[in-house]
Order: structure tokens, then sequence, then C-alpha cells
């Protein structure tokens, strides 16, 4: 019998001669003869991850725990088996994980083969296990399987109405396993809940909420400037955002025809609107977060309205040239930008004088403290103690010369600092001054006996390149 490199190498000669003979043959195929390669080569398919499963549950098995680091992982660099499959295979770590679960259950059901005194993590499961190491269903059929019907419930030894037993669930893994090869994977999915849902009505309101408690939403900037969204929606959340969606997209993407004539034209407008399909999904949630902000009826987003500040120099903003920047980002915007956003009522303009001080917010006469500490926000851009990264929102605003001794509670007066080193200033003897629109601490004599001035630097874009321009 030939071994696995021996193998190995056939098949990686093959492949290659697979992909060459479908790049020549797929044009030239009939209908029927291109959709019957497609079922060939995908059966092929399956039965490599199931290899490559094997192969990710021995490496796994080799790397546990109580090996330590002289574990298979561990001597590679990985902490885990998974991150050591993803590193070897270039796939995800879902796939990673997909692959050590599926590998280690099909290496159960061999062994209780040939040892039936072994007993299998999950016996409601061998029909589909044996499907999926024979290559008749896919390992992410085998997964969708598993995670829809779940697990028994219930005291088998004292069973009772309403529990799930390990026999139920196996006779409806066997009808998911007859049917996953007609299907696909996300019908398949929804059938597997399905079943569940038939055999433990009782358990539905859990599910639910474990569903819903895996919902998140974060957003990661980017090192270009733009920002990335990821996020996982519940049933009920997802019912709310897709429809939105799709009422903004649904032209584009094959949605109803429309009679009345301002339905007409509007669809129209969207077939023909230049952005893309997922910039119009994009702008359409971006539009629906600013109609709920201006409208202020939500407890959610606070009793004070959010709003959207623009950052510029009264120099750039004077000479139409330069740029600008929105709170928080990092990435400038043109001056012209600058000028449509500020005719905006969502958004605020702030600008800067060659102090390094605001000179102007918005269209307000006069400031008050919320609009105050909103101006020592923008300016500062965070809190200004070396090394520090916390944002405006989380910082409080410092008077230079404290309150209690007569200062001031005016603009020039406030900086941003966050807790700790607000705390460190005051319960440290640290003091703060104020030069030429430049901000320097001062530490005590126990610290420096020459109280040195330390410079503090703005995180704010726009007052950085006002001051470099100045």
């Amino acid at each position: 019998m030939p071994d696995l490199d021996e193998l190995l190498t056939e098949l990686a000669s093959v492949a290659s001669r697979c992909v060459a003979s479908a790049r020549m043959d797929a044009t030239g195929s009939g209908d029927e003869v291109l959709l019957e390669y497609q079922r060939r080569i995908a059966a092929s398919a399956r039965l490599i991850d199931i290899a490559a499963s094997t192969l990710a549950a021995e490496i796994a098995h080799r790397s546990r725990r109580e090996l330590g680091y002289l574990g298979l992982a561990q001597k590679h660099g990985a902490r885990t088996p998974e991150a050591l499959v993803q590193s070897v295979t270039g796939s995800s770590g879902q796939t990673a994980r997909r692959l050590i679960r599926v590998g280690t259950m099909v290496a159960e059901l061999s062994t209780h083969d040939s040892d039936p005194t072994f007993l299998v993590a999950e016996p409601w499961l061998e029909v589909a296990v044996a499907a999926a190491a024979a290559g008749e269903i896919s390992s992410e059929a085998l997964e969708v399987i598993r995670c829809g019907v779940g697990v028994p419930c219930g005291d088998p030894s004292t069973p009772s109405e309403g529990d799930v037993t390990a026999e139920a669930l196996a006779v409806a893994v066997g009808m998911l396993t007859a049917m996953a090869t007609d299907v696909t994977l996300d019908r398949l999915a929804a059938c597997a809940r399905e079943q569940r849902d038939q055999l433990d009505a009782a358990g539905v309101s859990a599910r639910e909420n474990e569903r819903r408690d895996r919902r998140y939403l974060r957003l990661f900037p980017q090192s270009d400037g733009m920002t990335k969204i990821v996020g996982l929606l519940d049933p009920e959340s997802a019912a709310v955002v897709v429809a939105a969606v799709d009422a903004a997209t649904s032209p584009r993407r094959g949605g109803p025809r429309f009679v009345d004539p301002t339905d007409v034209a509007r669809a129209e407008s969207i077939e023909n609107d230049p952005r893309s399909t997922e910039q119009l999904a994009l702008d359409a949630v971006v539009e629906m977060i600013d109609v709920a902000v201006r409208s202020r009826t939500s407890n959610r987003l606070g009793a004070r309205r959010s709003v959207v500040r623009v950052l510029v120099t009264q120099r750039d903003l004077a000479a139409k040239s330069g740029v600008g920047f929105i709170e928080g980002q990092t990435a400038s915007i043109s001056v012209a930008s600058v000028q449509r956003l500020a005719c905006d009522g969502g958004l605020q303009p702030i600008l800067f004088d060659d102090d390094g001080q605001s000179l102007n917010l918005g269209r307000t006469q006069r400031l008050h403290n919320s609009r105050q500490r909103a101006v020592i926000s923008a300016r500062d851009g965070g809190c200004i103690a070396e090394g520090c990264d916390r944002p405006p929102s989380w910082t409080e605003v410092h008077h230079i010369t404290e309150f209690s001794r007569g200062g001031l509670t005016d603009v020039t007066d406030g900086v941003c600092l966050c807790r700790y080193h607000h705390m460190l200033v005051h319960n440290n003897e640290w003091r703060i001054t104020r030069t030429a629109g430049r901000y320097w601490l001062v530490p005590p004599p126990d610290v420096d006996p020459k109280q040195r001035p330390r410079q503090l630097e703005s995180a704010s874009p726009a007052l950085r390149r006002l001051l470099v321009t100045a």
C-alpha cells in the first residue's frame, strides 16, 4: 500500500493537471457535462477535506495540554493546536477549529468500529460522521448538523416529557444527513434548527436568548484611515437591519417591480446610482443612524445629542485650501468637505486660531460648560499626558489654576486628562502651565529637583497641523 507521502505527491500532480484541464474543458463542455465535472470535483474535495481533518486531529492530539511545552504546537511557537493548523494551512481560525473537531469525531468513530466498548463523545452524530468520512457529505455539512441539533437534555435515568434523548437526535441526524447533498448549507442549517425546535419546543426561548447574548458590534480603525465594522446580529436585530437595507437596495437585487410612478422613479434612481450596491447599503445605514441621533427619541443614545465635530484651522478655512479633520478620525478631509459638512445640522465646525485655541464653535454665541468641554476635547484630542491614548470621552477637564484657588472656567484654562493622570496631577503635586498655545507638565521637586517642564502633545491632528504651519 502506498504511503501518504507518495500519495500526496501523486495528488499534487493530479490536482495540477485537473486545474489545467478545467481551464481548457470548461468552456467547451456541454451544460450537463460541466455540472457533472463540478459534482465530481466537489466529491473529491470532500475526501481531501476529511484527510486534512484527520491530520489536524492528530496535530491536536500531539499538542494536548498535559504535554505542556513539549506539545507539537508549543514547540512550533503556537499557543494552541488550532493556531498551528491555521498557520500551516493558511486557513481561518474557524476553519482550523472545524478541521480538528471533524477529524476528532472521525477518529472516535473509527476507534468505536474496531472496539465497540469505546464510547463516542456524541453518538447521535454517528450517521453524519460516517457519511462525512466516506466523502458523501462535506465537513461543513457535518458541522451545521452538529450545531443545529445540539445535545440531549434531561436525565436519562429518569426520563420525562419534553426530554430530548440521544435516540431522538440520532433520528433527526439521519434525516438531515440524507438531505445534506441536495440542499445548500444555509438550508441545511435552517432544517437542523427546525428539527431541534420540534424536539425541544420548551428550549426555544433559551436558544433565542443564547443567540441574543452572542450579538456584538466592533469598530476597528484601519491604517489607511478607514474603519472596519465587524459584528453579529441576533435574528430580531437582523430582521430590522436587513429589512431596512433591503428597502434601500432592492431595485439593484431584483426586487419587486413597481407600478406607482413615485416608486418607479425611486427604483430607477437607485438602479442608475453610480455607487455600488454595498456602498448604497452602508450609506443607508449611516443615514438611518444619523436620523435616529437627530430625533433625540432614543434613551440608548443618551440625554444629549451626539454631535460629530469637524476641526479646521481658521487659516485653512479662509484660504479655502489645506485640510480639516473629523474628530476621532485620523484621515484628513478637504476644506471643501469641511464647508459641506459644516452646513449639516448634525455636524459642528470648530475653528482654531493661530494660538492653538478654539476661535469659534459653530454658530454658538456664548459658550456654556458642555460647549466649553467640546472645544477643549476637540483641541486636545484626548488625554494630553505623555503616552496616554485615552480618547476625549474618557477624560475629565482639569483647571490649570485650580478653581478653588481662583482659576477661571474658560477654554484656555482647561485641559483634558484621563482620570488616572488627573488624580496624578492633584494628588502628587504636579502642575500644568501654558505658554503660547502649548501646555507643559511640571513635575514636583521630589520627582525632578530642577522641575524641568515636559511638553504635552495634543492628539488633535488639526491642532498639530496648525502649530506646525504657524
